[in-house]
């Protein structure tokens, strides 16, 4: 690892992955371009302090200080997550980290332990479509681990508004899908929320037998995505099952 505030890939090969994945889509790397450089330019021009380019830099350190350092096991939740298998994993030492609209899951806990499982939350990695558990995640001043792709700037720009009407706006890491070097921004692969989420934690430094997937399928389109189209989602979930085999993630 160069630096303790770096993000990268674990392996080139999750970059080359993401460039497979535009050719199979006939997606436009211009378009990842375009929407990265314009996530950067308008959190670099907000009022946020705590979006800074140097406080994200903080963020990170601080992220690896509570999921790496500390070598506790973390739980991604992923969009098929159901609410025993978070009532289970809390009788476990281990945080976790929402893919996405997944965090939805922890507005259905009992109200007895709903706060617990909160306290336990890590950070959100988010595209920005993730709906109301993403907004809850927002209104909690969780970090986000936010992400351009060519066709969700809208989805990101409503994100960013929303945290910005906040007391305490989320504190940001900011990523992309590009095979350039974009400063203040960073690749560490993978392509959708629940596979972006394991190639963020195994770039910050986590070993991957201490990560556990919760509701990552691939074979069914879980109830916490995104609206989406079924069968063009279930393609794109044979994608995200690739990355998370190729980073030795079992699930």
């Amino acid at each position: 690892m160069s630096h303790p505030t770096d993000l990268t890939a674990l392996d080139y090969s999750l970059i080359e992955l993401q460039d497979e994945v535009r050719s199979h889509f006939g997606w436009k790397l211009s378009a990842d371009v375009e929407s990265a450089e314009s996530l950067l330019r308008v959190v670099e021009e907000s009022s946020v302090e705590s979006w800074t380019r140097h406080r994200r830099a903080a963020t990170i350190a601080d992220l690896r200080r509570r999921l790496v350092l500390r070598e506790v096991n973390v739980a991604v939740l992923g969009a098929a997550v159901e609410v025993s298998e978070v009532i289970s994993i809390l009788d476990k030492p281990t945080l976790l980290v929402g893919a996405d609209g997944a965090v939805g899951v922890l507005q259905d806990l009992p109200e007895t332990i709903a706060d617990r499982a909160w306290s336990r939350l890590v950070c959100v990695v988010s595209d920005g479509d993730g709906g109301s558990g993403t907004l809850a995640a927002v209104k909690r001043g969780v970090p986000f681990i936010l992400h351009s792709h060519g066709d969700n700037e809208k989805s990101w720009r409503s994100l960013l508004k929303s945290a910005e009407n906040t007391a305490n706006p989320s504190p940001l890491v900011l990523t992309h899908q590009t095979p350039n070097q974009i400063a203040g921004m960073h690749n560490p692969g993978g392509f959708t929320d629940g596979d972006r989420a394991v190639c963020f934690l195994i770039a910050l430094g986590l070993d991957a037998e201490r990560i556990k997937m919760l509701g990552t399928r691939s074979d069914i389109v879980g109830k916490w995505s995104g609206a989406t189209d079924p069968e063009r989602k279930l393609v794109k979930l044979q994608w995200m099952d690739r990355i998370i085999r190729t980073l030795g993630v079992d699930y």
